[in-house]
This record gives C-alpha cells, structure tokens and sequence, in this order.
C-alpha cells in the first residue's frame, strides 16, 4: 500500500471529459496530493478569450463538489499554468485558490508533509504566437522557426525591458537560490532538454535549410535539475514525445522526471508515491 500516493497529470487543454476521468478517480480514490501541470484551459487565441468561462463554470465547481463530498479526505492540489493558458486568467485563478480549493504555485515555493514544493510555468521560445509564459533560455538564441517572447501576443501588459532580457536560468537561479533539493518536487510546464520528455515530432524537418531540433525542453532546466538533483520533477508541454520514445519518464542523475502530457484524447493519469517516486504507474483513462 502506498505511504504517499500522489496524481500528476498535466496539458488537459480544457477537455471536459478529461477532468471528469479525472474528478471521478478523485472521488473514487483521492489520493494525498494532485499535480496540474499546466495547459489547463481551453484558450482561443483568436477570440482572445477563455470558452465559457470554465474557470468559474466547471473546474471551480467541480473541486468544490468534491471537497464538499470528500471532507477530510479532499487532497492537497498544486497547479500552474502552462504556454497555452493565457496569463489575463491569472488573477482568477488566484481568486479561486484563495478559497482553499487548491495552491497556485507558480513562481512559488510551498510545502506537502516533509517535501518541498515549487512550481514553474515558463517554457523556451516555440512557433505559437500567444507569448504570455515564454522566456528565452539560458541566452537570447531562438531556436528556427519560432519567435521570441516579444514578437507576439501578450494578454497582460509586460515591460520591453522583461521580455527581451528576463531568461529561464535566471528565474531558476532566483527562485530556488541555495534551497537545499533533496525534499523537492517542482512542478515545471517544459520538460528538460535532450531527455525522453522532450521531443517533439520535428525529426527530419527543415526551415530554410536549416534542420529542426527535434529536442524543445529547456536547456536551463536541464542544467538545473543535473546540477541541483532536486528529488522530482514533474513536466508537460511535449504531447508527443512518450509517443516518439516510448517513455513518459526519465532520470538525470538521482532526479526522477515524469511527462504527463499525452498525444491522445484520453487523459494520462501518474500515479506515485512520494516516498518512492521510481516505481510511478501512468494510466491512459
């Protein structure tokens, strides 16, 4: 029997019949704790709007019915957005974890029984034009084919001065300082480069010449996570790339790295225990 089961599941992009997989094994079998990692609205850029106003509508009432019907088995919940879920919806989520329903930790760093939690919503530079939770990396470089976090859309008002010099490492640096890691699990949206959590189907593909890496995690995390070896990581973004390496996790050094992002319909559900996050389980529901 588990010590510590925890969920982890990330990029629903919205789907109802997602969450509802999900809410109904929440109900049915609420573990300790729930990671969302990002992408978790149905955003149209076009529209500039979130559909329905599901924060409200759904994901708020569907937590409150379960806290309502859980009691004191409701589990903690961690969530940060994603690159796809626009930052002018911040604010309500704020509002909505201030009624306790849940933690929204971007940026932040809380605590779940003896570990350390933080999250971390930015990703790389990518094709898409919605540039609300974009960084450049480690330096200024963009990869071919995508743009840099000041060409394109913001949905909240953000200095020139942040957009062209504000970089991952350095968010990292600040967040995490001299925190000691080996308690940690941190809730990131990009996964790092060059793992098994990374690629994306670009192998083969050309821009100008110039062939495409099919490797689009963060090199600045990865760096981090190889020299910091916080206890797990979990990660989204890459819907593919399970698909592609056939594995949804990964190792650097001691760290244990999980991608919950999934290329099907169907939602992907982790499953593990915090005193021993190796012997994790992913369901496809």
């Amino acid at each position: 029997m588990s010590l510590f089961e925890c969920y982890f599941v990330s990029d629903l992009h919205g789907k109802t019949d997602r969450y509802d997989k999900l809410f109904d094994r929440i109900g049915t079998a609420p573990p300790e704790a729930i990671f969302i990692g990002g992408d978790i609205l149905p955003f149209s850029l076009k529209m500039n709007k979130i559909s329905g106003g599901f924060i409200d509508t759904f994901l708020t009432p569907g937590l409150r019915h379960l806290r309502d019907e859980l009691g004191a088995n409701y589990p903690k919940i961690f969530i940060i957005l994603g690159n796809d879920d626009p930052r002018s919806e911040e604010a309500t989520i704020i509002e909505a974890a201030n009624t306790g329903l849940f933690e929204y930790i971007h940026d932040n760093k809380t605590t779940l029984g003896n570990w350390n939690v933080y999250g971390y919503s930015y990703v790389p530079p990518t094709p898409f034009m919605l540039k609300d939770w974009e960084r450049y990396d480690v330096s200024r470089y963009v990869d071919p084919g995508c743009y840099p976090p000041h060409r394109g859309k913001h949905t909240i008002k953000v200095s020139e001065n942040e957009l062209k010099y504000s970089t991952i490492k350095k968010d990292l640096d600040k967040l995490f300082d001299n925190d000691s890691l080996e308690n940690a699990v941190i809730l990131f949206h990009s996964p790092p480069y060059n793992t098994n959590l990374d690629t994306a189907a670009l192998d083969g593909k050309f821009i100008d010449g110039v062939p495409l890496d099919p490797h689009i995690g963060s090199i600045a995390i990865e760096r981090f996570i190889k020299e910091r070896q916080p206890l797990l990581t979990l990660h989204g973004h890459v819907h593919e790339s399970s698909q592609i390496t056939g594995h949804w996790q990964d190792k650097l050094g001691a760290t244990v790295m999980f991608n919950a992002a999934y290329h099907g319909k169907e939602l992907s559900l982790v499953k593990f225990d915090l005193e021993n996050p190796e012997h994790a389980t992913r369901e496809i529901l």
